[in-house]
């Protein structure tokens, strides 16, 4: 086999290999973080605003996580109050793996009953509202 055949075969063999990739790579499953994500974009200031405020409590939220719970511990300041939140167990990997839940406490501690199957690690986002304040805190966990 003289040198134009091998040259012909290497090109060849990068073709077909490119090709594999540019298949492989189209038929892979992409999520995207959000799907509105330009609205929440534009409510951003209002998150920054309401981090902020959490930050500037005497302590910060607390959280402990316990087999297939969580418990959520508020700042001193807001026991005896009428807590309203939105959590959500954000998955980073499969939108599938995401939670929400909305809960209500006149104490300053929340517990979520977790299912079994979800391990990894996640992203708990807070929003509460106490009284007509509202506050946002993000904390990475991990669910063993």
């Amino acid at each position: 086999m003289n040198w134009g055949y091998k040259i012909l075969f290497v090109y060849l063999f990068f073709v077909a290999g490119i090709l594999l990739l540019v298949f492989k790579s189209s038929s892979e499953k992409v999520d995207l973080v959000t799907k509105d994500y330009y609205q929440k974009e534009l409510k951003y200031e209002q998150k920054i605003d309401e981090a902020e405020r959490a930050q500037s409590l005497s302590s910060p939220l607390q959280y402990e996580v316990n087999n297939n719970e969580i418990s959520i511990r508020f700042p001193q300041e807001m026991s005896g109050k009428k807590i309203t939140a939105q959590t959500l167990l954000y998955y980073a990997a499969d939108e599938t793996r995401d939670s929400v839940y909305n809960l209500q406490t006149d104490s300053a501690k929340l517990v979520m009953i977790l299912p079994k199957t979800d391990k990894g690690m996640y992203e708990l986002k807070m929003n509460w509202k106490v009284d007509t304040t509202t506050y946002y805190s993000e904390h990475k966990l991990l669910i063993k």
